[in-house]
C-alpha cells in the first residue's frame, strides 16, 4: 500500500512537471504536403576541408557542412548545418554517391564508412563516393542539447512499483528539460526532416539517385526514404532491420525483450562454462539466478562502484550493451564479476569498457544522447498513461525476468509534445536488400521480416543462429558480405532469399 500511494503521488508531480515546462498538449507545427522551393539549399557548393578526426583523417577524407531548413515548409526561416565526410571514389571507376546511417537513433555517423568500407571489395570501394553524415541533431550537426544528468533515455523500471516510480520520475524529468532546453527546434528533429536532408545531399552532388547503407535504426531511416523518395533511390541495403511498422519507443523496444533472454541463455552458458574464472555457477539456471539476485541487492542498496552507484534500473542496460555481439561475452562476464564483487564489499577497480558504459548512462559523459529520444518521440506519439507501461512489465516479468522490465518501461517519450507529422507508413517495391541475423538483440527477426514484407521487391539474407547487432563490417560471414558486395557491385539481388550459416 505504500508504495502504491509513492506510485501515485509520483505520477502526479511528474505530470505536474511536464505540463509547467509547456509539454503536454503543445504539439509542434503542422507539415505543409508541397513544402516551398528549395533551390538554394539544393544549389550550394560545399567547402571540403579535412575532418579534424583521425580515423577520417588517416582514411583520406575530407567533410563539409551542408545547410538545411530547420522547417521544410518554411525554408526561409531557421537552418541546422549537417556535417557530412566523403571517402572519394576512384574517378575513372565512380558509378555514384553512397549515404549511409549507423543507427541510434542518434548515433554520429560521420566516421561510419571508414568500417563499412574495409568490408567492401576493392571493386565495390572504388565505385563510390562514401557519405558519413550526422543526421541533424547529433553530433557536429546543430546537435540537441538538453542538459541531461544521465546520457540516455531508457533504462530498467526496476524489480517493483517504488523503483517504477523512479523510473517515472527521471523520465518525465528529461522529457521537461527537452522542452525547456530545445522546445523550438524539436518538432523538426526527425527521421523525415533527415530523409529530406539526404535528397538534399543527393542534389548538391548532382546525382539523380543515391545508394544506401543503413544498419539498425539506420534501416528505418533508408525505409522512410525510398518511401518519400522513391525515384531517388538506387542500390539500398538495410542490415539488421527494424520493423517499419511498430517502429518507436514502444513497439521496438517490447521486441528486444524476448532476443535479449535468449542471449543471456547463451551468454549463461558461456559463463558457466568458465565457472573456475567467474564463479557464478556451472549452469545457465545458476548463472541467471546469481544475475537476478544482483539486480534485486542494487534495488535494496545501490552497488557502489568507483564514483557510481549502480541499482537496479542500470545491472539491466549493462547486459543489454553487451549482449548484441558474442565477441563481447567474456567482456561482459568481467563485468558483471565486477559489479558482483563491488556488491560483496570487495574493493573493484573499474575497467574502461565498464567505465565508458556507466559513465555514459549515470553521468552523461562525454556527452548526453538526448537527440536519441528527440527522434523517436518527434517519429512518433508514445502512450501517455504510466499505467499502461507498469501493466506490461508486469505481464512479462515470468517469461522475461530481466528485460521484462526494461523493454516495456516508460520513456521521455510519454511525456513528449505529439509530432508535427504523421508516422510514415512503408509500403513500396523499391529494390533492397535486407541482411539479418535471427539472433539479434536489438531489432529482433521478426522486424527485418516485416520490412521485407513492406519492401515487396526487397530479398532478404537471414544469417541463422548468430546474435549479433549489425552484419556487414562488424561481423565476418563470407556468405552475407558476398551478398552485399555483388548488390553493391552490378545492382543484382539474389533471386530468392539466402540463409547463411557462420563462417
Amino acid at each position: 500500500m505504500k508504495r502504491t500511494r509513492a506510485l501515485t503521488a509520483v505520477l502526479a508531480s511528474v505530470t505536474s512537471l511536464v505540463a509547467g515546462a509547456g509539454l503536454i498538449g503543445c504539439a509542434g507545427p503542422t507539415a505543409k504536403a508541397e513544402p516551398p522551393a528549395l533551390d538554394r539549399f539544393y544549389s550550394q557548393r560545399l567547402d571540403w576541408k579535412a575532418c579534424g578526426e583521425p580515423a577520417l583523417d588517416e582514411a583520406g577524407a575530407q567533410c563539409a557542412d551542408v545547410t538545411v531548413p530547420l522547417d521544410y515548409a518554411a525554408p526561409q526561416g531557421p537552418t541546422l548545418t549537417v556535417a557530412i565526410s566523403r571517402l572519394a571514389a576512384d574517378p575513372a571507376q565512380k558509378r555514384g554517391v553512397m549515404l549511409s546511417n549507423p543507427g541510434g537513433p542518434g548515433g554520429a555517423g560521420l566516421d561510419f564508412m571508414v568500417t563499412v568500407g574495409k568490408a567492401m571489395t576493392p571493386e565495390v570501394r572504388a565505385r563510390y563516393d562514401l557519405i558519413g553524415m550526422d543526421p541533424r541533431g547529433v553530433g557536429r550537426s546543430s546537435p540537441v542539447q538538453c542538459h541531461w544528468p544521465r546520457g540516455i533515455g531508457l533504462q530498467s523500471a526496476g524489480v517493483d512499483a517504488a523503483s517504477f516510480a523512479e523510473s517515472v520520475a527521471m523520465q518525465g524529468e528529461l522529457a521537461a528539460r527537452c522542452a525547456t532546453a530545445e522546445a523550438a527546434r524539436l518538432p523538426y528533429i526527425t527521421t523525415r526532416n533527415t530523409a529530406r536532408d539526404m535528397d538534399v545531399i543527393r542534389g548538391i552532388f548532382g546525382e539523380e539517385r543515391i545508394n544506401f547503407y543503413g544498419t539498425s535504426y539506420g534501416t528505418y531511416l533508408g525505409a522512410v526514404f525510398t518511401q518519400m523518395f522513391p525515384e531517388r533511390s538506387d542500390r539500398i541495403v538495410l542490415d539488421s532491420a527494424a520493423d517499419p511498422d511498430s517502429y518507436g519507443t514502444v513497439g521496438m523496444m517490447q521486441a528486444m525483450g524476448p532476443p535479449n533472454e535468449a542471449a543471456l541463455d547463451l551468454w549463461a552458458d558461456w559463463v558457466a562454462a568458465r565457472d573456475g574464472e567467474y564463479h557464478f555457477g556451472t549452469s545457465r539456471a545458476q548463472v541467471r539466478g546469481a544475475v537476478q539476485d544482483l539486480i534485486r541487492r542494487g534495488a535494496d542498496k545501490p552497488i557502489r562502484l568507483g564514483e557510481y552507484e549502480i541499482d537496479d534500473h542500470w545491472i539491466p542496460l549493462v547486459l543489454f550493451v553487451g549482449l548484441d555481439s558474442p565477441d563481447q561475452y567474456e567482456m561482459l562476464a568481467g563485468q558483471i564479476r565486477k559489479i558482483a564483487d563491488a556488491a560483496d564489499g570487495k574493493p573493484v577497480e573499474v575497467d574502461p569498457t565498464l567505465d565508458a558504459t556507466l559513465g555514459y548512462a549515470l553521468k552523461a559523459r562525454p556527452q548526453d544522447n538526448s537527440a536519441q529520444m528527440a527522434i523517436m518521440c518527434g517519429d512518433v506519439a508514445a502512450p501517455r498513461d504510466p499505467g499502461f507501461y507498469w501493466r506490461n512489465i508486469e505481464a512479462a516479468r515470468a517469461a522475461q525476468p530481466v528485460f521484462g522490465a526494461f523493454s516495456n518501461n516508460i520513456t521521455p517519450c510519454a511525456f513528449w509534445a505529439p509530432p508535427a507529422e504523421p508516422a510514415t507508413v512503408v509500403r513500396n517495391s523499391v529494390p533492397a536488400l535486407i541482411v539479418q541475423s535471427t539472433g539479434d538483440t536489438r531489432t529482433a527477426y521478426a522486424g527485418a521480416v516485416a520490412m521485407h514484407r513492406d519492401m515487396s521487391a526487397s530479398r532478404m539474407v537471414t544469417l541463422q543462429d548468430v546474435p549479433i547487432h549489425w552484419i556487414f563490417g562488424r561481423y565476418q560471414n563470407s556468405c552475407a558480405y558476398a551478398a552485399v558486395n555483388t548488390y553493391f557491385r552490378d545492382g543484382t539481388l539474389p533471386a530468392a532469399d539466402v540463409t547463411c550459416q557462420a563462417d
